[in-house]
């Protein structure tokens, strides 16, 4: 199994440096790959932040992309990236959320907006 990072992702999902892209493309296609979960929040940090990519269209691609690598908790981040996507809320809190709603585990936050989403 070969543990993916978040430039490898980004390559591959942005194509943004041919050579880079390539050599993504070769691992995920060739490969028994694993992302985590935390990897992925900090590929959504960086579609979001730094590249100004939209949360439906951050959705769409990993979504798509979940489907080429196996990632631990599959139903906790499938629910998180939709969440994402339909909530202003930070990918950390939709995470948390999608744990409350998938393995109805208890989470204590002073934050407004997760808070409400969680008594709903």
């Amino acid at each position: 199994m070969v543990m993916l990072d978040t430039n490898i992702i980004l390559r591959y999902l942005l194509n943004d440096d041919e050579r880079m892209a390539s050599e993504a493309e070769r691992i995920i296609k060739n490969m028994s790959v694993q992302v985590t979960i935390e990897i992925f929040a900090e590929v959504v940090y960086v579609l979001k932040g730094v590249y100004h990519i939209g949360r439906a269209e951050i959705r769409q691609c990993l979504l798509k992309f979940l489907s080429e690598v196996t990632t631990p908790e599959l139903e906790v981040l499938k629910l998180g990236i939709e969440t994402y996507a339909e909530q202003n809320l930070d990918f950390p809190d939709c995470i948390l959320y999608a744990y409350h709603k998938i393995k109805g585990y208890e989470v204590k936050t002073f934050d407004r907006k997760l808070n409400k989403l969680l008594d709903k």
